[in-house]
Order: structure tokens, then sequence, then C-alpha cells
């Protein structure tokens, strides 16, 4: 086992400001108003199960297609770069257009998949990856599913003691991060592409 705790939080954090789960709060109150209730078990659990899963199998899938790991490190930093610049810039460059949410299923679509496990984290982990060892990732994995139970819990209570201005705030901070974030493994992985 080759546990590190740094490794750990770097993980976390990037995982965390990818899947952006306190900027979705707003997105979380209007789907909450909307089917009447979101099972924060249920949404959080899929999540994390989407999420561990696609670690495992995603490099295979890959595989199968004929694409390395760099490569596809590469292209998710590409992508990390343009969620940062969303999260930063307050802009948004992909928008999903979906029609009416059913009360049953909005803790699996659209807050399971594809708002906490969507393309971005699971591009991230796959980028992750190529940059850890399976089981640092597999804890910070975790240690997000927990925080975004919490926040999916209290998401109404979250949203009244920071206000819109916090969200705004966390949301820049966290884009910064991602972008320096995206920034290094862009770096570390189009070397590997030329050895």
């Amino acid at each position: 086992m080759n546990f590190n705790f740094k490794d750990i939080i770097t993980a976390f954090m990037v995982l965390f400001a990818v899947i952006d789960v306190i900027g979705n709060i707003p997105i979380i109150i209007d789907l909450r108003k909307k089917s009447g209730h979101i099972q924060s078990e249920k949404a959080a659990i899929i999540a994390g199960f989407i999420m561990i899963l696609f670690l495992f199998l995603g490099q295979s899938l890959l595989r199968l297609i004929g694409i390395d790991v760099n490569s596809f490190a590469v292209a998710g930093a590409f992508i990390l770069f343009f969620i940062a610049l969303e999260m930063i810039l307050g802009i948004t460059l992909y928008q999903d257009n979906d029609g009416d949410v059913n009360a049953m299923s909005a803790s699996i679509f659209p807050i399971a998949f594809p708002l906490i496990a969507g393309p971005g984290s699971l591009t991230t982990l796959l980028s992750l990856r190529a940059e850890f060892h399976i089981e640092n990732i597999i804890v910070a994995v975790l240690l997000n599913v927990i925080l975004i139970y919490i926040v999916l819990k209290t998401s109404s209570k979250i949203e009244r003691i920071i206000g819109p201005n916090g969200i705004q705030i966390i949301r820049k901070i966290f884009g910064v991060i991602l972008l320096a974030i995206s920034v290094k493994l862009f770096a570390t992985n189009i070397k590997m592409l030329f050895i």
C-alpha cells in the first residue's frame, strides 16, 4: 500500500474543485424545489460508485480504443483548464438543456450523474491516475463522497450562511487552484508523450 497524505489531499482538492459541489448549491436547491426531495445518501453513493468504477475500468476502455493514459491526462488538463476558466470568469462554456425533472430520479440524474460524476470528474480521475497511486485516489474519492453527502443534506443551510457572494468567492478561489493544477498536469504529461 502506498498511502501518501500529501497525494490524498492534492487529489481530494482537485476532485473537490472539479465537482464544485459548493458552487452547485444553487442548482441543487433549484432541483430540490422542482422535485420536492433529494435523496442525499443515494446521490452520494451512486456518484462515488460511478467514479470508483471509472477509475478501475477507464484505463481498460482507453486501451481498447488505443489511447494511453498520458494522452488522456493531457486532454484532461484541457478540460480542467476550461472548467477553471468557467469558475474564475463566471461564464458557461458548456450548457446542457434538459426538460422537466422527475421527482423519483432527481437524486440520480442530474445530481449523481452528470453534476457530480460528470465528464470533468471522470476525466480528472484518469488524469490523477497518471500522477498518483490508485489507493490515494480512492481515499480522495471517498472523502469527496462524504463531503458531497454533507453538502446535499445541508444545502439550504449552507446557502443561507455563505450567501450568493460567498459561493462566488469560493468558486473563484477553487478556480485558480484548478487552473494551476491543470497547467502542472499538462506540463508533466506532455513531456511523457515525446519520450
